[in-house]
């Protein structure tokens, strides 16, 4: 409920449920240079409504378009999370990519490795400047020699596989060839 009294002066006093405030009857509480030129006659109330609401929406516009400090240091917040999410995702996709090639050659190395031979002869080579050696027989050598097949390192053992597999498993990892002579030609660089 809210009561309405009128004073001397033409102010309204007005008492309601949430709070008392005095609302002058002119409604002047804006800008004096607006309120001297109504006392003067040279514009009207409508005619100062109208430019009071110009400012208004000038002031609002204004507040919307200028962006604050805190609303660029959020932006460039935003912007840095993106960045780094986009190097974490970048990085998890290449340890996914490497994951996925090891599975693939120790899956080649597995179904085409050939037999070593424990009583052959054995067959002598390098990797990284250390002399290695692996029992194979004498046929699996001549082939060996002939570029036919290759030696691969899975982890710490070394197996024989065709020259085919060899090269599928070079597309996917140099390294992990260590031994292939193609053509007689004891070429380690076959795959560059």
């Amino acid at each position: 409920m809210s009561v309405k009294l009128t004073l001397s002066d033409g102010e309204q006093y007005i008492e309601g449920t949430c709070a008392n405030r005095i609302i002058s009857k002119e409604n002047t509480m804006g800008n004096p240079l607006q309120d001297q030129l109504l006392k003067a006659g040279l514009v009207n109330k409508k005619q100062a409504q109208k430019a009071k609401r110009e400012q208004y929406l000038n002031r609002k516009k204004k507040k919307k378009n200028d962006p604050t400090e805190t609303g660029n240091k959020y932006r460039e917040q935003q912007q840095a999370q993106a960045k780094h999410n986009r190097k974490l995702n970048q990085q998890r996709t290449e340890k996914k990519r490497l994951q996925e090639q090891k599975a693939q050659i120790k899956q080649l190395v597995e179904k085409n490795r050939l037999k070593l031979d424990g009583k052959g002869a054995p067959y002598y080579f390098a990797v990284q400047k250390q002399i290695n050696r692996i029992f194979v027989s004498e046929e699996m050598a001549d082939q060996l020699c002939r570029g036919q097949l290759a030696i691969v390192s899975l982890g710490s053992n070394f197996e024989v596989v065709p020259a085919r597999v060899a090269h599928q498993i070079a597309s996917r990892d140099k390294e992990v060839v260590v031994a292939f002579h193609e053509g007689g030609d004891a070429e380690d660089d076959w795959f560059e």
